[in-house]
């Protein structure tokens, strides 16, 4: 792997589940610094870094993506040592089986488990395990034992660390949203004329709760989300019923369940896009919701965007990205900042 894809590893294996993103926020502060932030913690736990060019006149313009991922909680410990859990955020029960965790502060390594196939009734192979049927073997043989290792409360991760994959993708947890905090990175890299905040929100995963309080707290002019987006677009799925493609760019999207785009941003959005050559493409379903929900019914509601890397088996031990439209969304972010100063919002 090259830098790019080195740094995009480093995200990537910080934890960071909603609620417990110490290790990824302190990361994340040590690389925004190094950048030139100024960086603060507000109390739900997001970290804001900003950085400011001189030009007054430019919008203030604040940049989102949320640095928590999903993953599970112990929430007791069976007689015989297997660990239950619940789901933090929402994962599908059926990706879960067999898969490989790591198990709190010390990374004690887990297997998910269920009843053998060949001890399931009939009734068992007809539906779906649900996570009250999986529990999580760290190969502790009592109570006891686990709850010394992994008492109720200990975070949980999935075991899957970046990896090159096909032609030009990677393979991981967490790049929803861990592409977004790259993007974030470049973005002070860069540097914006006026004053940019970039807001690496908490708990987005279960409520976009950190976005809520960014959006009461900061004064920013306009906000653009940036996050991974379910693509959707493998196997019988019909054209229509895909959300979008990896490898076609970054996704633009018109609404979601918490928020509907600002006309003129995405617009000008689009137009910056086109006539910088950068690949984009429509996100073509109305689902789920973002940060840019409360950003855009912040203090006095302001505009607000969306833009998307496409993610194929979203909240799950392992998604795919193509390392072409994770560079897509850092140039049209780097060309909207550079467009900007000439608006007006």
């Amino acid at each position: 792997m090259g830098g790019f894809d080195l740094l995009l590893k480093e995200l990537t294996a910080a934890r960071g589940v909603s609620g417990n993103e110490n290790d990824i926020r302190a990361l994340l502060r040590g690389l925004a610094e190094e950048r030139g932030a100024s960086c603060t913690v507000d109390r739900i736990g997001n970290l804001l870094a900003t950085k400011d060019g001189g030009d007054a006149s430019a919008p203030h313009l604040l940049l989102a993506a949320h640095m928590d991922e999903v993953g599970l909680i112990v929430r007791g410990v069976a007689e015989d040592g297997l660990l239950r859990y619940r789901p933090v955020g929402g994962i599908d029960p059926r990706v879960l089986v067999s898969k490989r965790v790591l198990c709190g502060e010390k990374q004690i390594p887990g297997v998910i488990g269920a009843k053998a196939i060949h001890l399931q009734t009939e009734g068992d192979r007809d539906r779906v395990l649900q996570h009250k049927d999986m529990a999580i073997d760290i190969g502790a043989k009592t109570k006891a034992e686990a709850e010394k290792l992994c008492p109720p409360g200990t975070y949980v991760v999935f075991d899957s660390p970046l990896e090159a994959f096909g032609d030009g993708c990677v393979m991981g947890r967490a790049l929803d949203d861990r592409v977004g905090c790259f993007a974030l990175l470049d973005a002070l890299e860069a540097g914006y004329a006026g004053r940019l905040t970039c807001a690496f929100t908490v708990q987005e995963e279960v409520g976009l709760r950190g976005a809520i309080v960014a959006g009461r707290s900061q004064d920013y002019d306009l906000a653009i989300a940036l996050e991974g987006t379910s693509a959707n677009d493998l196997g019988d799925v019909e054209s229509v019923k895909q959300v979008c493609n990896v490898g076609r760019g970054v996704a633009l999207s018109h609404m979601d369940h918490s928020s509907i785009r600002h006309p003129r941003l995405r617009a000008l959005i689009e137009d910056i896009a086109r006539k910088a050559g950068i690949p984009c493409q429509p996100k073509r379903a109305i689902s789920g919701g973002n940060d840019a929900g409360p950003l855009q019914r912040g203090a006095i509601a302001k505009p607000t965007a969306v833009l998307s890397v496409p993610c194929r088996y979203i909240h799950s031990p392992n998604s795919v990205a193509a390392l072409a439209d994770i560079q897509t969304m850092c140039d049209l972010v780097r060309a909207v900042m550079k467009a900007l100063p000439q608006q007006k919002f």
